[in-house]
């Protein structure tokens, strides 16, 4: 496992919608993905703390915006999962339509990180951000999470046939919130876009 700084971060708040969300320049890099692709682990194993975003078994259970304040300047930003298939009609279109919201209108977003599960890489709702971020000029990293469920060769395989489905328009990495493969690929392009935000 690599031996690489971690995030130190401080809980800020939660917010419902982007009206509700803390005030402030900071940039912000959001951290974004179906429910269940591992996106509270994630948090989890860049700070190095089980405590940082809350894992459960059932998913869907982020709900809000949760910000948390990094130590060495910025903010990450927790946004609630997609595409659960057991959440009523209702909180499904209320979810889509915060995380839409953020994305669409928060000035300080500097970056985002799209957390997808390596062997369901690039489903509907996964293109359909990819594509926006393209389209919006957002800067986005790409997660292939869970790579542990994988030997070495297909988690090759899995990364080129995505950055050949992808190949300009965002970066990419295989990543395990469980053992720490990549992290300190990700936390170079976090440090990056948190200290030159656009």
């Amino acid at each position: 496992m690599e031996q690489v700084q971690r995030l130190t971060v401080d809980f800020l708040g939660s917010a419902p919608s982007l009206s509700q969300c803390p005030a402030g320049t900071e940039p912000e890099v959001a951290f974004v993905g179906r429910s269940n692709a591992g996106k509270s682990s994630v948090l989890n194993r860049l700070t190095d703390n089980r405590r940082t975003a809350k894992v459960s078994k059932t998913p869907g259970r982020t709900q809000m915006i949760n910000f948390f304040t990094v130590e060495t300047g910025g903010r990450l930003v927790d946004l609630p999962g997609y595409g659960y298939a057991k959440a009523g009609r209702a909180a499904q279109k209320k979810w889509q339509s915060t995380v839409n919201e953020y994305l669409s209108f928060r000035d300080q977003l500097a970056g985002v990180v799209l957390v997808t599960d390596i062997r369901h890489a690039a489903q509907p709702y996964d293109e359909e951000l990819i594509d926006w971020a393209g389209q919006s000029e957002i800067p986005l990293h790409v997660l292939l999470n869970k790579a542990d469920k994988l030997k070495r060769g297909p988690q090759s395989q899995a990364l080129a046939k995505f950055r050949q489905t992808y190949p300009d328009t965002v970066g990419a990495q295989v990543f395990s919130a469980r053992t720490g493969i990549g992290v300190g690929e990700l936390l170079c392009t976090i440090y990056r876009w948190l200290q030159d935000p656009r």
